[in-house]
């Protein structure tokens, strides 16, 4: 599973339009440390409008906004998840997303490629992203 090639992946086109129809994204991982990724990456798409929902095992709040422990846990609608977790722990991650019937968008994370729970997320419907940085696309493509 490790240095998989994303054989699943939205074209340019597509993610110039996930940023243009998203609204609100559930960031899986999302740590309350200014200095990593995922913080830097939520905190940007924040500032550029987007509703930030942090899904994080431990905190209350982080960027502002009440923490979930799980994706189930929200109240809100999710257009799309944006993970910050290893390639193993995308599938159940996917299988959550299926199960709440609203994401739109699994988006993994540069670094991040599991083309099994890619297609499973596919099949369901969703667009997927992989191993790219929503933060870079979104200054590229919106």
């Amino acid at each position: 599973m490790e240095c998989e090639f994303p054989t699943i992946n939205a074209d340019t086109p597509k993610i110039r339009e996930i940023f243009k129809t998203v609204k609100t994204i559930a960031v899986i991982g999302l740590s309350p440390n200014p200095e990593k990724d995922s913080h830097r990456v939520a905190k940007y798409l924040q500032e550029a409008g987007y509703k930030i929902i942090p899904v994080y095992p431990k905190e209350e709040e982080i960027l502002g906004q009440k923490v979930y422990r799980s994706l189930a846990e929200i109240p809100d609608a999710v257009d799309m998840v944006d993970i910050f977790r290893k390639p193993a722990a995308v599938a159940p991650v996917v299988d959550a997303c299926i199960a709440r019937g609203d994401v739109k968008v699994v988006w993994l994370q540069k670094g991040i490629v599991n083309n099994e729970a890619a297609q499973k997320a596919e099949e369901a419907g969703m667009t997927v992203v992989q191993n790219r940085c929503a933060m870079v696309d979104h200054r590229a493509f919106a």
